[in-house]
Parts: C-alpha cells; structure tokens; sequence
C-alpha cells in the first residue's frame, strides 16, 4: 500500500515548541489512520529503545499492512544506540512510516545529521520567538479552521490570549466556532468581556489539579479584567490549604468531615477530588512557596504578575514531590 500523500516515507519533527510537536505527531498519526485505519501505530521513547525490539517493529508482518513507527525525543539517543537503530530506520520496510522527533539543540548533533542525509520530510517546531511569528501563527490556525481574521481582531486577540501557542489556538477555534468563521475586534471584545468571571479561585482551582496552562490563562484573564494579584495570591494560598486539610481528614463522610473542618460538603467532595497526585512533601513545598508567594505581590517583588506566575508553575512542579 503506497504511503498517504501528506506523509513522508520519512518525517523528522524538529524543534523545542511543545504544542507544535504535540501537534504535529497527531496530524500524522491522523493521516496514516486515515489513509489506513488498520495501521498499527507504535510509539517509542529513544532513552527506552531496544535495537532488538526495533528489529521486531520493523519486520514487515506475516499478514502485511501498514505500520508507523515514531520515535521520540531522538536527542537521547546513546551513541552506540544510535549507530545500531539509524540505519534500520533509514532503511525500513516501504509499508513503515517513520517519523522521528528531535528537539534539534546542541544534544544528539550526530544522530540529527545523520537522520538529515537521508533527506527527510521536515516539519519545524521551534519556538516562535517573535511577535511576528506568533502572528503568522494565529493566521495559520485560522485558516487551519476554516475561518477569516481582521488585522484589528488579529491585533486584539494577540494582546488579550499573549504568546501561550496553545491558548491562541483554543480561542482561535471558540471565536471561528461562535462567530460563524470572522474573527474581528469585536468578536474579540465580546469573547474578552465572556471570560469576566474570571477570579483568583478559577485560577487556584486549575493549580491544584496542575493544569498549568489553564491555569496562566485564567491568570492573564483575572489580571486583565483587573482582578488585584493579592487576591489571586490569597485564593491560590487557600486553595492549597483546602485542599491538605482534606486529604490530611483521610477517607469518610463528607458530610461529616464537612462539621469537623468547617467546610460545607461540596467543597470536602472538590477538594478531595482535587487532592489526587499530591503528596504530604508536595503539600508542604507548596504552602512555602504560597506564603513567599503573598510576600511577592505585597511588595517583596518587582513585578507581582511574574511572581504568580512562577509560583504557579512551581506548585504544580512540587505536587508529586516526595
């Protein structure tokens, strides 16, 4: 069976921009399924690749089909490793799809030229630095959804989402969505003033659970509609804190925890669902960073947005410490 046409016998994925290569994998993984939904679909992280099991991979089946193969964070690669399983990659069975994924820094130059030579398909995932790549960007995700974009809503949504890839292409597909595919500065406006429910709590909430990406978004919004960032600093604190209190109660009744923590039972049934990947470690590191935290945006620091910022992605970093 040929390869799809929107798939290399052999893609390389390079770059450093997480959302890109996250998305780039998907849009070939779709695209092998949807040329063949029989396909069997194996993915290998390079730091755990067996040269043996790769073997087996790459041995065409008894049955035949289709099979691709991706490689992840091809960086990692061992020397040694990488000279035994390159060759078998460059030379796989013409029903195999390979895509390798490398972050294209310093780490693993060899393997990157030597995957390079055999002249592969690439897609770029480096980060987009500068404004005017995040900008291309968006009008890229518009098309990508089938919608249009004015310079003015181009400019508005820029400056209400920020740099976040992720967060420009989630609102880019809600705006296209209730739109009805026109992005202008009004659309922007109306879906800005939607998010006005925005509090320091929507961001605690996502912090404990550590999402830190709708986390910052809730941030960036909070701190738009002019949510002061102590309060945000005081709902984080106090969503830690909800939170140790109820896994410290253990199992039970939430009605019953509820009297004894003073908590009224839905936030004991939250709280204990949210409570899930925490450690007693992960709880303690993340009441000092709370409490560095409050001092941040009370003064101690130059700039409180940055200071929320990184104390989010440090509590949810410490969530799982032991």
């Amino acid at each position: 069976m040929p390869q799809p046409a929107s798939v290399a016998p052999l893609t390389l994925v390079l770059g450093d921009e997480e959302f890109l290569i996250s998305r780039a994998l998907d849009d070939l993984r779709r695209a092998v399924l949807d040329s063949d939904p029989e396909a069997e679909v194996h993915e290998v992280e390079s730091s755990q690749l067996d040269p043996v099991n790769l073997i087996q991979l790459l041995s065409p089946s008894l049955f035949g089909g289709r099979r691709l193969i991706v490689l992840r964070s091809a960086q990692d690669l061992l020397s040694a490793t990488a000279q035994a399983v390159l060759p078998l990659l460059l030379d796989a069975d013409p029903e195999t799809t390979i895509v390798v994924q490398h972050l294209g820094a310093g780490k693993g130059k060899a393997t990157l030229d030597a995957l390079r030579k055999a002249k592969p398909a690439e897609i770029s995932c480096l980060k987009l630095t500068r404004a005017e790549e995040r900008q291309n960007f968006l009008r890229s995700e518009v098309a990508r959804f089938n919608g249009r974009v004015s310079a003015e809503g181009a400019a508005a949504l820029m400056d209400a989402v920020g740099s976040d890839l992720r967060e420009i292409s989630a609102v880019v597909a809600q705006l296209i969505g209730d739109t009805g595919g026109v992005i202008d500065a009004a659309a922007v406006a109306a879906y800005h003033r939607g998010r006005a429910e925005v509090t320091g709590f929507a961001v605690a909430d996502e912090v404990v659970v550590g999402n830190t990406a709708s986390a910052l978004t809730n941030l960036r919004w909070a701190l738009n509609i002019g949510v002061p960032p102590v309060l945000v600093a005081d709902a984080i604190a106090e969503g830690v804190r909800s939170v140790a209190r109820v896994a410290g109660a253990g199992p039970g009744d939430p009605f019953r925890l509820a009297q004894g923590l003073g908590m009224p039972p839905w936030k004991v049934k939250r709280a204990r669902s949210q409570a899930r990947g925490w450690t007693d470690a992960g709880f303690a590191a993340a009441m000092i960073i709370a409490a560095d935290l409050n001092a941040d945006v009370k003064g101690a620091a130059a700039d409180p947005d940055y200071a929320l910022e990184s104390a989010i992605r440090r509590i949810v970093a410490v969530r799982s410490t032991r």
